[in-house]
C-alpha cells in the first residue's frame, strides 16, 4: 500500500499533508517529513480535513520545510526508547539524546507514547507513605506511593526548589527509578539539574526528559507522555517502583491550548482548549499502581496570577491525592518552604493510614494557625495587648508553630550556607505536640526558625539565653553582666 504523502501547506507548527491514493493516517499517528539526506522532522496527525488531507502538528521547528516535501507514515504513534539503556540519559520528546554521552544502543526497546490507562481491575491501591523528611509535608500533606501530589503556586514562591529538595530527600530512602519531565521550563534549570544529579550520584537511577520553553508547542505538549511511557515500562515489564517528577504540568496545559488554537478550534473558558479536561485526564489516569509496582507522581503546577480558580488549576487539582499550596504571603515573611498549612490537604491524612496521634496533631496545628489568622486584623489595628489571655497564648503558639515548620534545604545550601535538614515524621509530631502543650512558650521565636528537630531549637535557645542580656536597657542589663562574671 502507498504510504507516502506530500506537504501542501505550512503555517508555523501546523503542516497540512495530502495522501492522494492511500488510507489516511489515524489521529495521533506519527509521520516523518523529509528524507534521510536532508533530515526528517517528526509530526503528529491531529485532524482529518477531508478524504485525502490531514493536519499535523510538528514536534520540531519547521524551518526549511517546503510544499511538496515527502511525508512517510510511521503506522503508529511516536515510539520512544525505554529500559535500562535510558537510565542516566537526557532525552527529548521523540527519544533523541540531548547529552554528550553518545547514541543509545541500536537494540534499545521502544514503546508508543499513546496508550490506555491500566483498567481498574488491574490497579492496586496503596497506603505506603513516602517519608520526605520535610516537616510541613509529612505532617499536613503526607504523600503515598502510587499517589499523585501537586505543588501549586504562583511565580517565584518555590515550586521548583521544593521539587528539587524532594529529589534529594528521596535519594537515600528511595531505591526505585526516577523519571523527571521538564515541561516548558528554562534551559538553565535543566542544565543545573543535570549537574546536580551527576554530583549527587543519583543520575544512574534517573531519566531526564525535556521539552523546553524554546521548543514548539507540540514538543512541550507531548513531553509528559514520553516520560510516563518510560515510567510505565519500568513498572509493568521490570516491576520496579518509579518516582515521576513533572515541572511544570501547567506548561503542558498551556502547550495544549496553543496547539488547539493552531488547529483552529474555538477556545473554551478563559481561552483554554475545549478538550482541557480530557487531555489532563488522559495524562493523570496513567499514573497508577499495577501488580505490586507503583508510579508515584510529584507535579509542580504554576498558578497564573495567583488565581486558584483558574480552569487549568482546578482541573489538575481534581486528579491529585495531596495538594501542597504555596503561599506568596508566607514566602514574603521568609517562611520557607512557603506551604500554606490551611489550604494544603491530603486524602491520606486519615487515622487508618497515618494513625490517630498524627491526625490529631495535624488538626490542632491547623486550628491554631487558622485562629491566629482570624485575629491578624485585630492585631494589626490594636496590637497584641488588646487580645485576651487565651487568644494571646494561641497567637504566640501559632507563630512558633509556623517557624518550627520551616527548615533549611539541601538544594539551597550553596546560597544560604546553612546545611539542609531531614526530619523523621515522629520528631515532627513530637515537636508540634510540645509547642501546642506550651513547652516552648518562654522561648524566643527565632530559636525555632530554620531548624530540624526540637532538640536543635532547644540548643539554640540555651545559646541565645547564655550569650546576651535579655534587656536593651543598660541599667537593667548591668546586674545580668555582673551575675555572669560571678558565675
Amino acid at each position: 500500500m502507498e504510504t507516502n504523502g506530500r506537504v501542501v501547506a505550512i503555517r508555523g507548527a501546523v503542516v497540512d499533508i495530502a495522501f492522494a491514493d492511500a488510507a489516511l493516517p489515524e489521529i495521533n499517528e506519527a509521520v516523518a517529513i523529509g528524507d534521510e539526506a536532508s533530515g526528517t522532522l517528526v509530526a503528529e496527525v491531529q485532524a482529518h480535513l477531508d478524504r485525502s488531507t490531514v493536519r499535523a502538528i510538528a514536534l520540531e521547528a519547521t524551518t526549511g520545510l517546503r510544499r511538496g516535501d515527502t511525508v512517510r507514515r510511521e503506522h503508529g504513534p511516536i515510539a520512544v526508547p525505554v529500559g535500562e539503556a535510558v537510565l542516566g540519559r537526557l532525552l527529548d520528546v521523540t527519544g533523541n539524546v540531548g547529552d554528550r554521552l553518545g547514541p543509545l544502543p541500536q537494540d534499545v526497546p521502544r514503546r508508543p507514547i499513546h496508550r490506555e490507562a491500566p483498567p481498574l481491575d488491574r490497579q492496586t491501591g496503596t497506603s505506603d507513605l513516602f517519608a520526605t523528611g520535610i516537616k510541613v509535608l509529612d505532617l499536613l500533606t503526607p504523600l503515598a506511593q502510587g499517589g499523585k501530589a501537586a505543588m501549586f503556586g504562583g511565580a517565584g514562591v518555590g515550586k521548583t526548589v521544593l521539587v528539587m529538595e524532594l529529589i534529594h530527600a528521596m535519594v537515600a530512602s528511595y531505591q526505585g527509578i526516577s523519571v523527571f519531565a521538564g515541561v516548558g521550563e528554562r534551559s538553565r534549570e535543566g542544565h543545573e539539574m543535570l549537574q546536580d544529579m551527576g554530583a549527587s550520584k543519583v543520575l544512574d537511577r534517573t531519566v531526564l526528559v525535556y521539552g523546553q520553553m524554546n521548543e514548539p508547542p507540540g514538543a512541550r505538549w507531548r513531553v509528559p507522555m514520553t516520560a510516563i511511557t518510560i515510567a510505565e515500562y519500568f513498572r509493568d515489564e521490570m516491576h520496579r517502583n518509579v518516582l515521576l517528577l513533572m515541572d511544570n504540568i501547567f506548561r503542558f496545559v498551556q502547550a495544549g491550548a496553543e496547539v488547539s488554537g493552531l488547529l483552529g478550534r474555538m477556545s473554551s473558558r478563559v481561552g483554554y482548549q475545549p478538550t482541557l479536561a480530557s487531555e489532563v485526564a488522559a495524562l493523570q489516569e496513567r499514573i497508577a499502581s499495577v501488580g505490586g509496582a507503583a508510579v508515584t507522581a510529584i507535579e509542580a503546577v504554576y498558578v497564573p496570577a495567583d488565581d486558584f480558580t483558574d480552569p487549568a488549576v482546578t482541573t489538575i487539582a481534581s486528579h491529585v491525592d495531596s495538594m501542597v499550596v504555596l503561599s506568596r504571603a508566607m514566602a514574603a515573611e521568609g517562611m520557607y518552604p512557603a506551604v500554606d498549612p490551611i489550604t494544603s490537604s491530603s486524602v491520606l491524612l486519615d487515622p487508618l493510614i497515618v494513625g490517630q496521634e498524627h491526625v490529631d496533631v495535624a488538626n490542632e496545628v491547623r486550628r491554631t494557625i487558622e485562629h491566629y489568622r482570624e485575629l491578624q486584623d485585630v492585631i494589626s489595628l490594636l496590637g497584641m495587648e488588646e487580645l485576651g489571655a487565651e487568644d494571646r497564648r494561641i497567637v504566640e503558639r501559632a507563630r512558633r508553630l509556623q517557624r518550627f515548620l520551616t527548615q533549611p534545604f539541601t538544594v539551597t545550601e550553596a546560597f544560604t550556607g546553612v546545611p539542609g535538614r531531614s526530619v523523621p515524621v515522629a520528631d515532627t509530631i513530637a515537636g508540634c505536640k510540645a509547642i501546642l502543650a506550651g513547652e516552648c512558650d518562654d522561648w524566643q521565636e527565632s530559636s525555632l526558625y530554620m531548624i530540624g528537630t526540637l532538640d536543635e531549637g532547644r540548643e539554640k535557645e540555651k545559646a541565645a539565653k547564655g550569650a546576651a542580656p535579655t534587656s536593651s536597657n543598660p541599667a537593667q542589663a548591668q546586674p545580668a553582666k555582673a551575675g555572669e562574671k560571678a558565675a
